[in-house]
């Protein structure tokens, strides 16, 4: 049976299965190719990318394959750091900065994060075939401008409110982030708190809301949960922590290795690692900031904090104080290559919806 729905049919793919974007160097042109030449949608996430760097994956990416394929962006305001907010941070990072060697009292960055204007209009300049974000919605002048240039624009929903505003804005998609999901949660409407809904019950009631194709992200790992998705009335499943593990990830080989060795448990949510919640492996360095997570400044200020202090315990294998993002169904990443991965989600979901309507 043909796994064929409304986004497939809209985007020009063959499979209902989009590899979520991961920042942080996870999602390498080289990923992005591999899934769409499978017949799925690939997605480069340049969220901490600067405006000359998106251009060269983006090419990077378009002499790869000549399939559809999505370049996201966080949408972010202009940034301003209280000193005493700063200060508190870099007080509760000397101790792990000592530990790996570091400066205990580093000079703040250059900046706290990049440009989101100067990247959009990046983005808008190149055209990608789908264009998708989170932690806001761009607006309906943003929306239409990339619409003009031909692109699909995907906006990220945690609650139904943010689906609808963002249907009203013109997106031709929205994707529905359940609680499982790995890294950074999308949540722009509402407290955090109130729109940590499971995928299984966000999606259904996300696509009683709108109008628009709804993607079911958040936990899903295989065929299974694609099949779940689409019985839910999503027209495709965004996986990200699936491909976490796959040869073309850029993931580090100790985050790789520690996937398949954390349980159902191993993950959880803090805000304390970047400033925003997120969902990632609980290491020591996550645990003891946790308590923190109030006082800490807001994202992207303890993102960038923290940004040299991640980067050298990965480069010294500290794994107790390294940040890995990943969903609930971690244990359950593979180590095939991207397009096994697609391939295999497809087949093992279209045997579970043809064995539930061989019951019917």
């Amino acid at each position: 049976m043909a796994l064929a729905t409304r986004l497939t049919q809209l985007l020009g793919i063959a499979h209902p299965v989009v590899q979520a974007p991961m920042a942080g160097g996870m999602t390498t042109p080289e990923l992005v190719a591999a899934v769409s030449n499978a017949g799925a949608l690939g997605s480069f996430a340049a969220a901490t990318t600067a405006p000359a760097a998106i251009r060269s994956q983006v090419a990077a990416i378009r002499a790869a394959t000549d399939r559809p394929f999505a370049v996201n962006l966080f949408v972010l305001a202009p940034t301003e750091a209280k000193p005493s907010e700063v200060a508190f941070a870099n007080a509760l990072l000397a101790k792990y900065r000592l530990e790996l060697g570091m400066e205990t009292n580093a000079a703040p960055p250059a900046k706290w994060a990049e440009d989101f204007e100067a990247q959009f209009e990046t983005v808008l300049d190149l055209a990608p075939p789908v264009f998708s974000s989170t932690f806001g919605a761009i607006g309906a002048r943003k929306t239409a401008a990339l619409k003009a240039r031909g692109v699909f624009v995907i906006g990220t929903a945690t609650n139904v409110a943010e689906a609808k505003t963002l249907e009203s804005q013109g997106v031709d998609a929205i994707l529905a982030q359940g609680a499982e999901a790995g890294g950074h949660r999308g949540t722009f409407v509402g407290k955090f708190e109130d729109s940590l809904i499971g995928t299984m019950v966000l999606v259904p009631q996300i696509v009683d809301a709108v109008k628009v194709p709804v993607i079911a992200a958040g936990g899903i790992m295989d065929g299974r949960g694609l099949a779940a998705a689409l019985s839910l009335g999503a027209s495709a499943a965004a996986m990200g922590t699936a491909f976490l593990a796959a040869p073309e990830a850029g993931t580090h080989a100790l985050h790789k290795e520690a996937l398949g060795k954390i349980d159902d448990t191993g993950t959880g949510v803090t805000r304390a690692v970047s400033g925003r919640h997120a969902r990632g492996v609980r290491t020591r360095y996550f645990d003891e900031m946790a308590p923190h997570a109030a006082e800490l400044p807001a994202y992207p200020v303890t993102n960038a904090l923290t940004t040299q202090l991640r980067a050298e315990a990965a480069k010294q294998g500290k794994t107790d104080l390294m940040v890995m993002w990943a969903g609930q169904g971690a244990r359950m990443a593979t180590t095939r290559p991207a397009a096994q991965i697609v391939a295999e989600t497809v087949e093992q979901a279209e045997a579970v919806l043809g064995a539930l309507r061989g019951t019917r």
